[in-house]
């Protein structure tokens, strides 16, 4: 049975974008007579908001989606999340990170996949009495995944099934020593996400094509964690007038403000 998820941050009004990922995440259950889920993704407490998250309950409705219940909700599972964290540096795969966002910028030029700094592994070569010491001082800290022990621990080379596609090669060393842990909570998006499609039985993962590259790092995770792979479909990306993709950031109108109807906006949009 085909599983897929809806899985909106609540840090603004759902915009048009939004809609198109949850109607195309739940037509492709629906055509299989699967489940469609909502989770809400909302690790990042100081921009998610109770008020946001209702909003969301409100608009999935009124444009008609049903969704299984109860729904999944990140920050209630933080410790979950430690718990992954707590394995993967039992298995020698992570270490602290005390670097600064100024650090990292002035450290490396080089970008990854998402077009954030490449991380040098600063912190990788510290001596183990420095890093004692940092912690000690209670000096804010990310946890990284150590890539190159990653893949060694990995059982072989890694590709994934994407809906139309095939199976594709995946390269997640491009992404360096990522945070799987953050200073501010137990979880990164990469880590919170792939947990959650694998303890939920999510089978289809669909999701925007900006989302792609980050494929290859949650396939990494699945096979150190023994999680089961999903098939992927990478969707298209509802743009503004000149092109650019609709982001909460940039002050996309949100579905209630547009002046148009569920069945229109539906139909706006392929639906």
């Amino acid at each position: 049975m085909i599983t897929t998820r809806f899985a909106p941050s609540p840090t603004g009004p759902l915009h048009l974008g939004h809609a198109y990922a949850a109607l195309f995440a739940e037509r492709r259950a629906r055509e299989a007579g699967g489940r469609f889920l909502l989770r809400i993704e909302d690790i990042d407490e100081t921009r998610c908001r109770p008020e946001f998250t209702a909003a969301i309950f409100a608009d999935l409705a009124w444009l008609g989606l049903v969704f299984e219940t109860p729904v999944r909700v990140q920050s209630a599972h933080f410790g979950d999340y430690r718990g992954v964290l707590d394995q993967l540096a039992a298995r020698g795969l992570l270490y602290p990170c005390f670097c600064t966002r100024a650090d990292i910028a002035r450290a490396s030029r080089a970008r990854t996949p998402d077009g954030a700094p490449l991380y040098p592994g600063t912190c990788r070569a510290l001596p183990a009495e420095r890093r004692a010491a940092l912690l000690a001082a209670g000096t804010p800290h990310a946890f990284r995944l150590d890539m190159a022990a990653a893949l060694a621990a990995c059982p072989g080379p890694l590709s994934h099934h994407e809906a139309g596609r095939g199976q594709i090669p995946c390269h997640p060393e491009r992404f360096g020593d990522v945070v799987l842990g953050r200073k501010d909570c137990p979880a990164s998006y990469h880590l919170a996400v792939t947990h959650d499609d694998a303890i939920q039985g999510v089978t289809l993962v669909t999701r925007g094509e900006d989302l792609r590259p980050a494929t290859d790092l949650h396939r990494l995770l699945q096979a150190l964690m023994g999680w089961k792979a999903p098939q992927y479909a990478h969707h298209r990306l509802i743009t503004d007038a000149g092109g650019a993709r609709l982001a909460k950031r940039t002050g996309a109108a949100g579905l209630r403000t547009l002046g148009l109807t569920p069945a229109e906006i539906r139909a706006r949009l392929g639906f």
